[in-house]
């Protein structure tokens, strides 16, 4: 019973100081990088987005939910476009866009597609030194057309993660953390080739 205890004890220690050194790192990657941002403060866009999700993924409701008051969040504060109507599609398929872009009453300077491809919490348990690593993830596909003929002018992938050791994230930050991703990958910086 003693060594029962011992053993106990030793675990319970263990797990607090993996949670004491817990330290969230967050991971951009842009793929390709783009040559220059998004976001343009002084033009009006019409931001397009529709999930995207696997085949096995959970809470496909939850998630699209949060995904849009992230967008909504996102593009509603000053910074990325002078304005922006944010509206949720069946896909971005050129014929997709152009629809969208005809239901559009006033003209826009920017229309950009946007794939919510993943969103939400990852846990690994046992892995390397501690007992629990956790994340948030988010993947979303970015493409800007033209706004009178709808073809696509340029994409890339945001591959957004933060967490770390010890790190446990659950499904409330999913809209902060979907606004994170937006701004590291719609705001980046023009890259220099």
């Amino acid at each position: 019973m003693g060594l029962l205890r011992l053993f106990a004890r030793g675990l319970a220690l263990l797990g607090a100081a993996g949670l004491l050194g817990a330290c969230a790192h967050t991971y951009v990657a842009l793929e390709p990088e783009p040559a220059f941002p998004v976001c343009s403060p002084g033009a009006s866009a019409l931001i397009l987005w529709t999930p995207a999700w696997r085949d096995d993924q959970k809470d496909r409701a939850g998630r699209r939910a949060a995904a849009a008051m992230g967008l909504h969040q996102f593009f509603g504060m000053p910074g990325c476009f002078a304005q922006a109507e944010v509206r949720q599609v069946t896909d971005l398929t050129p014929a997709s866009v152009a629809v969208a872009l005809a239901d559009t009453p006033r003209a826009v300077q920017r229309v950009v597609g946007i794939e919510v491809r993943e969103l939400g919490p990852v846990v690994r348990l046992l892995s390397s030194r501690v007992l629990v690593e956790g994340a948030t993830e988010v993947v979303l596909r970015v493409a800007e057309y033209a706004p009178y003929s709808s073809a696509e002018l340029h994409a890339f992938v945001i591959h957004w993660r933060e967490g770390g050791p010890g790190v446990l994230k659950g499904a409330a930050s999913l809209p902060q953390d979907m606004q994170a991703a937006l701004k590291a990958g719609l705001q980046a910086g023009a890259v220099v080739r």
